[in-house]
């Protein structure tokens, strides 16, 4: 069916509300628009859905949330978990709390029990939630660090991380099953929670996850010695960080924390902020201001759902704040949970660090010294989730750390994804530490450089928006795959892989093998000179990735390295 005769039926039939028409019948007459919307069903992809707010087959609304949602709950229907229920929670985002509610009564319809927080949470909660409440599934309805016109919906497992493989693709299937709307179950509130099929998440399970992630400081002492002495900006970008960020550093004893007030209320618009990203430096300008304000120590920033951290800390060398990548960040924990684990006797004989196949390569020299395993995943913290499962299943690691590149780490095992509230406490638990050392973050990250390499990493992005764009990211894929270079800006490449092939080719002896990780349409070169570069498609965005990376001998020939490496890849891209 043509997207104009689908446009057609939403205007025309009584299942679509009166609010859904009038918006359609304001597009009446801008055909690119009507395609725009309807020229497909809004992908439910490995992670759920992710799209524009508004009317249409391909948009972000209350009817193809309810799909998703029917169609998650036949999958669980056919696996006979509907006993166990599904917890529920969302952001800050426009429309968040009205998608949760629809997914809530989507599920009651079905006989599946609905637990749902009566507020914004970040999405670590919800993983940790669903596992403290012994839930078959959990949602949470978020379009993270997206701009201001999305919302998002992901789909996790009772193991607390966001559905893999084969999972994702069975619930993928009885979504896209569903053909016609009207099939789609719903209730009313009242009935929901008359047939106690709806019940709100108490403030217990707040308490718990506070108490979970207290735990997990390593020297509490060094914490309340210091812990008057750091001052830390925070921000949560009008996101869902405010309250339990403040909340664990302030039962810690962190006392001199200053919250960006213009950014402290949720807000779905994001008002101060055009990309509320921490990944992006203008996401900062409030917060540096006021850190240069009060003499901080270090500026933090959590996004919208929290589940990422942004950090600068203050150069007492120049005096300036400087700039942290994930990677970075990363690295300063991993060193201190390994290093005084290791100093007080307990770090695991079959420790375990968990990162991705696009993040920076200073772990393996890290992990190597501290004598634990560096397993690498396929992008996506729910590779990394999936691991901590493993671990369980087989008795085989401990987990000790996991982190990405794009500014998500997980300390503990309390959550089975990226938690930037936890990220906060231990950041500010290696700063205080730091401080009782004599040094600053930014001289801390100087000793990791000296030690191990100036390893740098950068990502380069091509946006391309609707069906045109959608196809010529899979073109620009295809041909990069069809046309492997034996060079990259003048650096060998020493090894090729192709993850949706499960293709790894040795370009010395040109040999192949199996990658060894599930299918990805991912595109991965190993280069001489300890470089690397990756292509990928974004799940979430309508983007195409370059993620590069080099290692030097000093910081600018590290820089020299990476805009040297970033130019040749722009290049292959062409």
């Amino acid at each position: 069916m043509e997207a104009r005769n689908i446009y057609e039926f939403w205007l025309e039939d009584s299942y679509f509300d009166q609010d859904t028409k009038a918006e359609l019948q304001s597009i009446a007459e801008n055909d690119q628009e009507i395609e725009e919307r309807f020229y497909r069903d809004l992908e439910f992809g490995t992670g759920g859905l992710r799209g524009i707010i508004g009317a249409g087959t391909n948009r972000m609304n209350i009817y193809t949330v309810r799909k998703a949602t029917q169609g998650l709950a036949n999958f669980i229907r056919k696996e006979k978990a509907e006993e166990k229920g599904v917890a529920i929670a969302f952001d800050s985002r426009n429309m968040s709390p009205e998608f949760a509610q629809e997914a809530a009564l989507c599920m009651a319809a079905n006989g599946i029990k609905a637990y749902i927080f009566p507020s914004l949470r970040p999405t670590p909660m919800l993983s940790f939630a669903l596992r403290e409440l012994e839930c078959t599934a959990g949602i949470v309805v978020t379009a993270s660090h997206n701009p201001p016109e999305y919302n998002g919906y992901k789909v996790y497992w009772e193991d607390g991380a966001q559905i893999t493989y084969p999972k994702d693709e069975e619930i993928i299937g009885e979504v896209n099953a569903i053909k016609d709307y009207s099939q789609v179950k719903t209730m009313s509130l009242e009935k929901a929670r008359a047939a106690g099929l709806y019940e709100e998440i108490s403030s217990e399970i707040d308490d718990k996850y506070m108490e979970a992630l207290k735990a997990l400081t390593i020297h509490p002492e060094t914490i309340r010695e210091e812990a008057e002495n750091l001052k830390i900006v925070y921000t949560p970008l009008h996101g869902t960080g405010n309250i339990p960020v403040r909340r664990v550093l302030k039962e810690l004893g962190f006392t001199q924390v200053y919250v960006v007030p213009q950014q402290e209320f949720p807000d779905g618009d994001f008002p101060t902020v055009s990309y509320p990203n921490p990944e992006d430096k203008n996401a900062f300008a409030l917060a540096l201001k006021l850190a240069k304000k009060v003499d901080a120590d270090i500026v933090l920033a959590t996004d919208p759902d929290a589940d990422r951290l942004g950090v600068y800390a203050k150069d007492c060398k120049t005096g300036e704040y400087m700039s942290f990548t994930g990677n970075m960040s990363g690295m300063l924990i991993l060193e201190y949970i390994l290093s005084q684990k290791k100093a007080m006797e307990m770090l695991p004989e079959n420790g375990a660090v968990v990162t991705t196949i696009v993040s920076g390569k200073m772990a393996r020299e890290i992990t190597k010294e501290y004598q634990v395993d560096l397993i690498e995943t396929l992008t996506g913290f729910k590779y990394i989730g999936e691991q901590i499962k493993f671990f369980h299943q087989n008795n085989s690691h401990e987990y000790l750390f996991g982190y990405e590149e794009s500014y998500g780490c997980l300390v503990g095992t309390h959550a089975r994804d990226k938690d930037a509230v936890a990220a906060v406490m231990a950041l500010c638990e290696v700063a205080a530490y730091c401080k009782h050392q004599g040094i600053t973050l930014c001289d801390q990250m100087r000793n990791l450089f000296e030690r191990y390499g100036f390893y740098k990493e950068g990502l380069c992005t091509v946006t391309l928006k609707g069906q045109d764009g959608a196809k010529k990211i899979a073109s620009m894929m295809e041909q990069i795959r069809s046309n492997v270079p034996e060079d990259i800006g003048g650096l060998k490449v020493l090894q090729f892989r192709d993850y949706r092939e499960n293709i790894l080719l040795d370009c010395v002896s040109q040999t192949k093998t199996e990658t060894g990780l599930p299918k990805s349409n991912v595109l991965y070169f190993e280069l001489e000179d300890g470089a690397w570069c990756c292509i990928r498609p974004s799940g979430t965005e309508p983007k195409i990735k370059f993620y590069i990376g080099v290692k030097g001998n000093i910081q600018e020939n590290a820089t020299d390295k990476l805009n040297a490496l970033t130019k040749a890849v722009e290049e292959l891209a062409q």
